[in-house]
């Protein structure tokens, strides 16, 4: 499929922690050939900091804000695509900025996924490093709750069995 000759997409991927959005992100900006972000590991080279030590020596709302003032450096793109943070949506009205200036595709899949793959990755995940594993199953399951009404603000959303290849790419193909 040569999409990238005529589709010049912005698209932002929203979603829980571990829900995949840096693997998508970097399966659709190879496929459309366009520059592919994470928008953490952006904030992290501006600062010259990991997530956690931006956490630990300035606080969430510094982060926060750091988060909010690169995405929209977006604007200026003419196509990408972008990982979100987990909470990005949740703050300084970036859900509504995002769905203004591109596509926004919200990855939901189940809890059970979620915890499986963050288990082996918390240590580097400030809101979880210091959860035992039933803890960490009852903070997603809250924290989905609690931004499910701002992620499902989504253009599109994708849950459990649409979160694949061919989903993504009928999804590129039909609204960027």
């Amino acid at each position: 499929m040569n999409l990238q000759d005529d589709i010049k997409p912005k698209i932002f991927l929203v979603g829980m922690m571990g829900s995949g959005k840096s693997y998508w992100t970097k399966f659709l900006a190879k496929k459309l050939k366009v520059g592919g972000y994470d928008l953490d590991y952006l904030i992290e080279t501006n600062e010259e900091k990991t997530i956690a030590e931006i956490f630990d020596e300035d606080g969430e709302e510094y982060f926060r804000k750091q988060e909010s003032k690169i995405l929209k450096w977006f604007k200026e793109k003419k196509s990408f695509v972008l990982g979100t943070g987990g909470g990005t949506p949740c703050y300084h009205d970036n859900m509504e900025w995002m769905n203004k200036n591109g596509l926004t595709i919200f990855i939901d899949p189940p809890i059970s996924q979620l915890v499986e793959r963050l288990i082996p990755e918390k240590a580097h995940r400030p809101l979880i490093c210091n959860l035992s594993d039933d803890a960490l199953i009852q903070f997603l399951t809250q924290k989905r709750l609690d931004r499910l009404a701002l992620y499902e603000q989504s253009k599109i959303k994708l849950s459990a069995a649409e979160i694949n290849e061919q989903k993504f790419l009928k999804i590129i193909k039909e609204y960027a």
